[in-house]
């Protein structure tokens, strides 16, 4: 696979991020890496020894759960799809405002939105996280948020990959 074709393969799976497939593809691979969890490695092993400032450039991509960007509509494929996994795309009032209001105070707080790999919740269980994360210090969520990113990844992979 080409450098190209390999960037426009897996640029997009860490969320506005295809500086990681860019450097991933410098690394040395192999058959191992012709699946999804290979390529998966090969892209955590970029994100992992990343700055601290380029890891939170990824974490700022993501978009707020629930928020201004999903209904606008202006979510990535991959995050429209997995919001809608687990019902952020279908909110009452109620549970929309709520989600504004963790938003913006865990933003606040840690200075990044708040992450996590939604296909593995539902929408009481997302809600149940945000309210136990929030409080965490920001070293202690940077450090979560990050394993989130990863999780999601890994999902985003076993969707186009074996």
């Amino acid at each position: 696979m080409s450098r190209a074709r390999f960037v426009e393969c897996f640029g997009g799976i860490f969320e506005n991020s295809p500086w990681i497939a860019e450097r991933a593809f410098d690394l040395e691979r192999g058959p191992a890496h012709d699946t999804a969890n290979g390529v998966h490695s090969a892209l955590t092993r970029v994100f992992r020894s990343a700055s601290e400032a380029e890891r939170l450039g990824v974490l700022n991509a993501h978009p707020d759960l629930a928020g201004k960007l999903a209904q606008a509509k202006r979510l990535t494929d991959n995050s429209t799809a997995e919001q809608a996994s687990a019902g952020l795309d279908a909110l009452t009032d109620a549970e929309r405002a709520s989600f504004e209001s963790l938003n913006a105070h865990y933003v606040s707080k840690h200075g990044f939105p708040f992450i996590i790999a939604v296909r593995d919740h539902d929408k009481a269980g997302i809600l149940a996280a945000f309210q136990r994360r929030i409080d965490n210090d920001r070293e202690a969520e940077m450090s979560e948020a990050c394993r989130q990113v990863e999780r999601i990844t890994e999902l985003r992979l076993k969707d186009l990959l074996p």
